[in-house]
């Protein structure tokens, strides 16, 4: 894969204390009630991306949950957007599938979180692609940075 240059908006959380669970759903209803993607200008395409990015240490502190779109420039950052390069790196694909209101990504997340994967806490990152455009029958994959 390339590097991919996203441009969107960003809330930093933690996973403590349900921390995450109540600003991921809140930062979604923002980009969607907002038309956010429609803001994005330079947008390569549809495709929306939910990186983890900036972590302080590792899953357990805290991290900063960018959600946007792929741009071919970041020459154009609007007020209130903020921009994240995916570099090229190691990565290992998950792909959630099932009905999307049914927590499938969150449970996927779990599965990486109980793992012994040797993770780098760089950028990982969630692509909401055309297969996610059925809500009960979606398919996202999550790419996990390894070191």
């Amino acid at each position: 894969m390339q590097k991919i240059d996203i441009l969107g908006v960003s809330v930093r959380t933690s996973n403590n204390n349900g921390e995450a669970a109540r600003d991921i759903p809140a930062l979604w209803n923002k980009f969607m009630v907002e038309g956010i993607a429609e803001k994005i200008p330079n947008k390569v395409d549809e495709t929306i991306y939910c990186l983890y990015t900036d972590y302080e240490k590792d899953h357990t502190t805290p991290y900063t949950t960018i959600l946007g779109c792929a741009v071919n420039t970041l020459s154009t950052i609007p007020d209130g957007m903020v921009s994240k390069t995916i570099e090229v790196a190691n990565y290992q694909k998950y792909t959630a599938k099932g009905n999307l209101n049914e927590g499938i990504v969150f449970n996927e997340w779990v599965k990486i979180w109980n793992s012994d994967l040797n993770r780098a806490y760089s950028t990982d990152f969630e692509v909401y692609g055309g297969k996610a455009s059925n809500m009960e029958n979606a398919e996202v994959d999550i790419f996990i940075a390894l070191k």
